[in-house]
């Protein structure tokens, strides 16, 4: 079985979403006065911040953020999850007013939205693999819409998401559920995931911030409420023999993740990293007993996936 790990890179690469080092470029645009006021308050802590911490890293101002008053922390972490969606939220009228909308999964305007072909068609080539499932640090909904609630599950098979599909009649009638067999662990959690553990059909919580989210800080640390995350990713891991590992970076700081794919990472015998500058050293100080190898960039065509494939399968 071959695995599947995508960290920040993958989405940088598919949709052109910023890693951490990117992510306070406050490229949002705000809907309102409140949304406006909160935009402020960040740029104000964040300037602030870096007045005082002229060569500090955006992971230890969020981890400072953290550990401010509530109503901060949560302008931080509504900012955080605003940017990841804002390529996906349009606007539409409804009789007379103007409403706004994140793509729903299986909606058809995904394929026109940033990374959703990119990511699809890497997924797809590996379509014909022994998938044991995809781990991912993400938070955005990429891998969703290229594969549609049809091809995969959040670790439990016809799981009912809340809210609308594309043109139901209505949710009772026609339930979204995910009701595909490969296995998706957003360890970090989803910004289509409520604080309350409900599942939404599109990425909403990006509108209100109110997302089920470990912010990006050194040290992350998983809430009860992922648990069974977790537990999923643990499975995926184990369960192969060969893993991918697309865009993440094994920084020594997040020692909860590590520790994870450590132990779940002992039946590995060969790991294929993708990435423009691989941490192979990483890879190997992790799972001294694995084969790792390495391409630059997202292979296409007859390279260096379509021969690794071969290999493993």
């Amino acid at each position: 079985m071959i695995g599947l790990l995508l960290g920040a890179g993958f989405s940088k690469w598919a949709g052109g979403l910023p890693l951490v080092s990117e992510l306070f470029d406050f490229a949002v645009e705000p809907w309102g006065v409140r949304e406006r006021q909160r935009l402020e308050q960040v740029q104000r802590l964040k300037a602030g911040w870096d007045r005082a911490n002229p060569n500090g890293h955006p992971e230890q101002f969020l981890s400072h953020g953290m550990a401010l008053a509530d109503t901060q922390r949560k302008a931080i972490l509504w900012y955080v999850v605003r940017r990841l969606s804002e390529p996906y939220i349009f606007e539409q009228r409804h009789g007379r007013r103007s409403r706004r909308h994140v793509l729903m999964i299986d909606e058809y305007r995904t394929n026109d939205r940033a990374g959703v072909r990119e990511a699809a068609g890497f997924l797809g080539r590996l379509a014909g693999a022994r998938l044991s499932g995809i781990v991912t640090t993400n938070y955005d909904l990429l891998v969703e819409f290229a594969l549609g609630t049809k091809r995969f599950n959040y670790g439990v098979r016809d799981e009912i998401l809340c809210g609308r599909g594309p043109y139901p009649v209505s949710t009772w009638r026609n339930p979204v559920a995910v009701t595909g067999s490969l296995r998706l662990a957003k360890i970090h959690g989803s910004v289509s995931w409520g604080t309350q553990g409900s599942k939404y059909s599109d990425g909403r919580r990006g509108l209100s911030g109110d997302a089920l989210i470990v912010a990006p800080a050194p040290e992350k640390v998983p809430p009860p409420q992922l648990q069974h995350v977790w537990a999923t990713a643990h499975s995926i891991i184990s369960d192969s023999i060969e893993l991918i590992v697309f865009g993440f970076a094994f920084n020594p700081y997040d020692e909860a993740v590590l520790d994870l794919l450590r132990q779940a990472g002992r039946s590995l015998q060969k790991v294929l990293v993708i990435d423009p500058s691989p941490p192979i050293d990483r890879v190997r100080a992790l799972w001294p007993h694995v084969e790792a190898s390495s391409c630059p960039s997202p292979p296409r065509g007859d390279d260096i996936l379509r021969t690794w494939l071969t290999s493993a399968l």
